[in-house]
């Protein structure tokens, strides 16, 4: 990876910690990811115009991961629903890297060196760390836990799937155009199937916040999906994951959950395995 690919994988990390702290923010979840879908694909439809159209040979993968992300949608939003939003969300990004490197190095041929797997597993192990200090001296909660592993391989193979689709798409905008306007449309469609003529004034407290959180969302998997077309899926899916680093910062400062020492030591586990790969590279 270069240091420009880096950068845009960093970024992504940080705008998407947002974006998802923006969604728990939201106390009705259902509300949340409506603004946050239906706004992606207000951007997806401003976006498309000013890019090419996305090949053919992209567009299994497009709609594919489009179902994949509607049902990650749905997890994550039962994620947020049972557990703390410090808990929730570094399981659900945790467990993404090790399953995209499998899938990348099956699918796409990419099998990473001593190095990258190294600091992959190292990476991973920092990641679990940071998840599960919250559990010491508490029952756990299963459920929460269940929904955010589901969500993580949900995200796994949404990884695996837009990382082959866009280096099929020869354009990577109109690929992250396409795909928020197909993957968008799901949920707003139940939402307003679900409030019919309430739907204005159950969304107009709420729409500032909700669109904030929309471009935000858009603007990190775009990093991302960039970022794919110009290195491999598995170290970037693991960079990309310092992104719990942030949501734990978040969680500390906007939620007031603790952050504690277990936890830092975690991050800089996190930090060591993110330094392999990069030297792997």
């Amino acid at each position: 990876m270069t240091p420009l690919v880096t950068a845009a994988v960093l970024l992504a990390a940080v705008t998407h910690a947002s974006w998802n702290a923006i969604a728990h923010q939201i106390t009705d979840k259902l509300v949340g990811f409506t603004l946050i879908a239906g706004g992606g694909v207000l951007i997806g439809l401003a976006l498309a115009p000013f890019a090419a159209f996305p090949a053919a040979e992209a567009w299994p993968y497009l709609l594919a991961s489009a179902l994949v992300h509607v049902v990650y949608f749905a997890l994550l939003m039962k994620s947020f629903r049972l557990g703390d939003f410090g808990q929730a969300y570094p399981i659900a990004r945790g467990t993404a890297p090790l399953v995209v490197a499998v899938l990348a190095a099956v699918f796409a041929h990419e099998v990473p060196d001593g190095w990258a797997a190294a600091g992959i597993a190292l990476s991973c192990a920092g990641l679990t760390g940071v998840a599960l200090w919250g559990l010491r001296g508490h029952r756990p909660n299963w459920a929460a836990i269940g929904a955010a592993l589901a969500t993580g391989l949900s995200i796994a193979v949404y990884t695996l799937l837009d990382g082959l689709g866009v280096r099929a798409s020869g354009t990577s905008v109109g690929y992250i155009a396409w795909l928020m306007v197909v993957e968008g449309l799901a949920i707003p469609a139940y939402a307003v199937w679900r409030w019919r003529r309430e739907t204005v004034a159950v969304l107009r407290p709420f729409a500032a916040l909700g669109l904030l959180g929309a471009a935000l969302s858009v603007a990190a998997y775009g990093l991302v999906l960039w970022a794919q077309t110009k290195a491999e899926l598995a170290p970037i899916a693991a960079l990309r994951e310092s992104s719990i680093i942030v949501g734990a910062a978040i969680g500390a400062v906007f939620f007031k959950e603790r952050f504690g020492a277990p936890r830092m030591a975690a991050a800089a586990l996190l930090v060591v395995g993110i330094g392999m790969m990069l030297h792997a590279s």
